[in-house]
């Protein structure tokens, strides 16, 4: 039978997951608008809805809602139940909403015991820190995904219905709890009393504003790289043989991490000391600045100090006065979000110049942050604590349960995690088999996702991966594809692909390099990859991945690449013309699927295949203008346009090659013939799905030529 007061401790930790569910998908949400405006849309006001917590400045407002958690609780389930309505600007509304429940409640929960005498407050804190580690674990579980999202419902692996179910349980467990013992109610009381005198703020001695900003940044430390287990793992990724960690089975580092982080964080005269800060600060300098195991391990190490200190910036937190203390706090923690969304969308955003590609500016303001709050914490906890070592020991007694019920479940969350990432590992690493190897034929396709988010604002993997398992295609890039921010939602849709349709997975440039993201999966062995930053003097960093290929012995290349925007003329032609330098100076075979954003026969097409000794796949096709696929040293059989549906902008292009073997030079000079030839003249292998023919299946329908094309 489980005892009342661990049933709390579990009902507050749910609630905590609500919390870390709706903070998680606001982002989200908003960016759907702006991504569809291609610039500001006037929907990011919604970022600065968890400002609504400044209410607690008010005296009555405060006492409301510290005496009755259930109100806010409430409010937030909304943000999980916003999934039932159809419209993406609904879905925003109760999102907003329920992030400013949430926060809210988080906050208003720290009054609950700010002279320490009963120990709620500490429950309250470890139950938050909980359910961060149990929303990781879980969305370790539904590969980076958070079932219970309003971008998800049962068509696309949500559990939003189990969600609501298990919020309503636990808001009724807040609603109808009592206290724990007889001590605690009294100790209430008392601590009710003491609010009621002090509730102008006059007798606080906790240094207000320096315990905001480090209440800001422990926020957006925690949100912007470890609400999720594969951001740190992304951020060190670089290309192969030396990729860094993989998110599977390494994610399970960083879920360990935060546990051990958070079950010290009781220790204030050892967490909010300078040196273990220092050494954070390596570590995340090592994070933003070293790729691979290194800047891996700096990460770890950043995520220990940052969980760590997590409870003595909350207690400091609730000795300040609330009203301006929070809204301190939580405008930083706004304004690190949109630096953290400036640095990659600079050309979208006014100033956006003043933090192009200055992730380190970033961090360095995120670590202060953490400084000014551990040292608030050591001014003003560390004495008082030593002050209440002569606290009752009924009430000892009850905190000293608590940590114990905290460490069980923290120790749970780490292990559920854990557990994900080795009943995932024969998934993620087993040998990807080429649909028809046995015939040398090489599939590739380009397509623009728009980051997993389709046109209704609904996350869209489920679909990209039965479209790119139904075109059969061993080589694909995916543009548009790095989700590994707050705006995406922190979350790695590749992992997924690559776990469930059996690809290697090259994620492309790492999130602090500042690109869109361009990635690439392969049914053949990955030999090397080079991520490039392509010349982007005046508008958006252009990435490419330049890999080569183990294709049955012989060596062969393929460069996806995503371009920058039509308005940067300049930036095209020096982004067009380093392409066709890298592929020029390749001595393989070579295919090239990319995003130019050039019309057919203009000079930066000329620069691209001319320069580059490549040949179009059909150079009689004018309909194009971002997507193209060219290549070199291989003999081209077929090659497709297929609707994109629902899921994004922007079509999918597929073409089919036949590889020679490794012993036979093609001439780099050799001339395709372009002349086209019935599908009959190949066999079953060599031909596209007949599904997309006519109207096709889930959107996806053979258009433009309305047909695939097969050519001699």
């Amino acid at each position: 039978m489980i005892s009342p007061g661990t049933r709390h401790f579990l009902a507050d930790t749910y609630l905590s997951f609500v919390f870390w569910t709706v903070l998680t998908s606001l982002g989200m949400c908003i960016w759907y608008f702006p991504l569809w405006h291609m610039g500001i849309s006037g929907y990011e006001v919604a970022l600065f809805s968890d400002m609504a917590a400044v209410v607690l400045g008010v005296p009555p407002v405060r006492r409301l809602l510290r005496r009755h958690r259930w109100v806010c609780a409430a409010i937030g389930l909304a943000g999980i139940a916003g999934y039932a309505a159809a419209s993406p600007g609904a879905r925003l509304l109760a999102v907003s909403i329920g992030t400013m429940g949430v926060v809210t409640g988080l906050l208003a929960s720290l009054y609950e015991d700010k002279v320490a005498e009963t120990g709620r407050l500490e429950r309250s804190v470890q139950a938050w820190e909980a359910g961060l580690v149990a929303s990781v674990a879980v969305r370790m579980w539904f590969s980076t995904n958070n079932p219970a999202w309003v971008t998800m419902d049962a068509r696309n692996g949500g559990w939003n219905r189990t969600a609501v179910v298990l919020g309503v349980l636990a808001l009724a467990d807040v609603a109808f709890r009592r206290a724990d013992a007889d001590v605690e109610a009294e100790a209430a009381k008392k601590t009710d009393a003491r609010v009621a005198r002090t509730d102008d703020g006059t007798k606080r001695t906790a240094p207000w504003i320096s315990t905001g900003f480090g209440l800001g940044g422990l926020l957006f430390a925690l949100h912007s790289l470890f609400s999720d287990s594969a951001i740190v793992g992304r951020w060190s990724w670089d290309g192969y043989p030396h990729t860094g960690p993989a998110p599977v089975p390494w994610g399970a580092a960083v879920v360990a991490a935060l546990g051990a982080g958070f079950s010290v964080g009781h220790r204030l005269n050892l967490t909010t000391q300078l040196t273990p800060w220092a050494v954070a600060a390596m570590g995340a300098a090592a994070l933003t600045l070293v790729s691979g195991w290194q800047g891996f391990a700096g990460g770890i190490v950043l995520a220990v100090y940052t969980a760590s200190v997590t409870r003595g910036v909350l207690r400091v937190a609730a000795r300040c006065p609330p009203g301006r203390t929070f809204a301190v706090g939580l405008l930083w923690y706004n304004v690190l979000v949109l630096a953290h969304v400036w640095v990659v969308a600079y050309e979208f955003v006014p100033g956006g110049p003043l933090l192009r590609e200055r992730t380190w500016v970033v961090m360095a303001a995120t670590m202060l942050s953490l400084l000014a709050g551990t040292r608030a914490a050591r001014c003003s906890l560390v004495r008082s604590d030593r002050a209440d070592a002569d606290a009752t020991a009924a009430v000892t007694a009850v905190v000293r349960a608590d940590r114990q019920t905290a460490r069980r479940v923290l120790a749970a969350g780490v292990a559920a995690g854990v557990l994900a990432m080795a009943w995932r590992l024969p998934a993620a690493t087993r040998t990807p088999t080429p649909y028809h190897a046995s015939e040398r034929l090489l599939t590739v396709g380009i397509w623009t996702v728009h980051f997993d988010l389709d046109n209704d604002m609904w996350l869209a993997e489920d679909r990209i991966m039965q479209a790119v398992r139904d075109l059969e295609v061993d080589v694909m890039g995916f543009l548009e594809s790095d989700t590994e921010r707050i705006i995406m939602g922190g979350r790695d849709w590749t992992q997924r692909v690559g776990e469930e349709l059996g690809y290697y997975v090259d994620y492309g440039p790492s999130p602090r390099k500042h690109t869109w993201g361009c990635a690439m999966i392969s049914k053949y062995p990955i030999m090397q990859s080079r991520h490039l930053l392509l010349p982007s003097p005046a508008g958006e960093l252009a990435c490419a991945i330049h890999a080569t290929l183990d294709v049955l012995g012989q060596a062969v290349d393929v460069v996806v690449s995503h371009n920058g925007q039509e308005e940067n003329a300049l930036d095209r032609r020096l982004q067009t013309t380093e392409l066709a330098r890298v592929m020029r100076a390749s001595p393989n075979p070579l295919v090239f699927a990319g995003y130019v954003v050039t019309r057919p026969h203009s000079k930066n097409y000329r620069i691209l295949f001319n320069g580059g000794r490549m040949h179009d796949v059909d150079p009689t096709d004018s309909d194009r203008w971002c997507q193209y696929i060219g290549y070199r040293g291989l003999k081209r059989t077929a090659y497709a346009r297929v609707s994109r549906g629902t899921i994004t902008d922007t079509e999918i292009q597929v073409a089919k090659f036949v590889v020679p073997p490794a012993d036979v030079k093609v001439d780099a000079a050799w001339q395709p013939s372009y002349a086209r030839v019935n599908a009959t003249a190949y066999s079953a292998a060599y031909r596209f799905p007949q599904m997309f023919m006519g109207k096709g299946v889930r959107g996806h329908f053979y258009h433009v030529f309305d047909e695939p094309r097969y050519y001699d």
